[in-house]
């Protein structure tokens, strides 16, 4: 993924360089194209439209049965059962396909997938890089992350033990509210830093930088 070019991962780089200044905190920011595959709501939605295409034939037999005849040339037919399950199942199987074929377009597959499970997902993401990258590696427990998810248009911020006893998770509103207003302008790389800087104002409120403070986690945008 190259969302930014090497210009605005620097500015916010150096963003967190100089919010870590005046903390003993550590904030680390995470980009990622995409938080899941939704390889699960996709299935789900082929299978719905399969399934009421199936249902469809089933409740107007005579309009789809009418169709095939006229599509073949046929004067008249009397169908057998065998021959409808065959065309139930036959034009249930195509919906099916075919739904699952256009979800290919990643345009169309993310507006099919529901927004609280877009905030489901890129939440469970954000928590899950964060235990990677920066839950207790820091030596006070003060590591935060900024993570923004493109394809979903969502960002997160998630605080190591320490801080979140200290900060009700609504402080960081203000930091979301920069980060996005920026992003929205398609201003990337000075949304986050946008977002850093308001973190580092919190970080520096609750958690001054010490005489002895070391940077303990990179302060380089990481691409995902």
């Amino acid at each position: 993924m190259q969302v930014l070019d090497q210009r605005a991962q620097d500015v916010v780089t150096a963003a967190v360089a100089e919010a870590e200044a005046n903390t003993s905190g550590e904030i680390v920011t995470v980009l990622a194209d995409r938080s899941d595959g939704y390889t699960d709501v996709a299935l789900l939605w082929a299978v719905a439209i399969g399934f009421t295409a199936m249902a469809l034939v089933t409740a107007f037999p005579d309009f789809y049965t009418g169709s095939v005849d006229r599509l073949l040339g046929r004067w008249s037919h009397v169908w057998t059962p065998g021959e409808l399950l065959t065309l139930v199942t036959g034009i249930g199987l195509a919906k099916f396909l075919a739904m699952w074929a256009i979800q290919a377009w990643r345009p169309l597959k993310f507006a099919l997938i529901p927004g609280p499970v877009k905030l489901a997902r890129v939440r469970a993401a954000a928590v899950r890089h964060f235990k990677v990258g920066a839950d207790r590696r820091t030596h006070g427990r003060t590591g935060v992350l900024l993570y923004l998810s493109m394809r979903e248009h969502r960002a997160e911020i998630v605080a190591d033990e320490a801080i979140a006893t200290k900060v009700d998770a609504q402080v960081w509103g203000q930091a979301m509210a920069d980060m996005l207003a920026e992003i929205r302008q398609g201003r990337v790389g000075e949304g986050l830093a946008a977002g850093v800087r308001d973190v580092g104002m919190v970080l520096a409120e609750h958690f001054p930088r010490s005489g002895d403070d070391v940077n303990e986690l990179p302060d380089r945008l990481i691409l995902v």
